[in-house]
């Protein structure tokens, strides 16, 4: 199969397993509950943190980074670095606009991270240690977010040349993007805080 063909296959396959909504998957099967009406309402880990508690976060996240990961580890396998990066956006977009909750979705941070283990794994690591620093220095999940995902452009870059370097770009603002509601609320002084240490459920 061509490169082309491998292409379009890897960013609806990509595309419709990103969409997978396990924030709420999660939160009705184990918790009885929607976590789009508790906390920030947001599907992420974050707000998984704080309505369902430390496992319930653990669980999302690690599910919602996962199907960033295995679809574009799997086109990177089977076509190359092209292919790969087009599957990391394609699972992040599908994240964002789920088809599931009718094109609503999350911020695509977790789904991003597991893309971008798939596509350089040191990348992930730089993006922990640039997110957990501004969590502890700011206490916002949010800024952590968008802050990390912004290194990811010259991580990305330093790992695979100018593919990392464009899809670290496209990728980071379309997170950005998506965190419109909490700048507004930064700006305003009513953004919700995250502890790392401690966070207890909310009803």
């Amino acid at each position: 199969m061509s490169e082309p063909l491998i292409s379009v296959a890897a960013v609806v396959v990509a595309f419709a397993v990103g969409s997978i909504p396990f924030g709420v998957l999660v939160s009705r099967a184990f918790y009885g509950t929607d976590i789009r009406k508790s906390g920030s309402g947001n599907i992420g880990a974050a707000n998984a943190l704080r309505t369902l508690g430390k496992r319930g976060a653990v669980a999302v996240l690690a599910l919602d980074a996962l199907k960033g990961f295995a679809p574009t580890l799997a086109a990177g396998a089977l076509g190359g670095p092209v292919p790969a990066a087009l599957a990391a956006f394609a699972s992040v977009a599908g994240h964002c606009w789920s088809p599931f909750l009718g094109f609503k979705g999350g911020k695509g941070v977790a789904t991003f991270l597991g893309a971008t283990i798939a596509l350089w794994w040191p990348a992930g690591i730089a993006f922990g240690i640039v997110w957990v620093a501004a969590v502890i220095a700011c206490g916002y999940a949010s800024v952590g977010s968008m802050l990390a995902s912004l290194a990811m452009a010259p991580v990305l870059w330093f790992g695979l040349g100018r593919i990392g370097l464009v899809y670290g770009l496209v990728a980071a603002v379309l997170i950005i993007y998506r965190h419109q509601e909490n700048l507004d609320r930064l700006r305003h002084g009513t953004e919700n805080r995250l502890s790392l240490l401690k966070a207890p459920r909310q009803s």
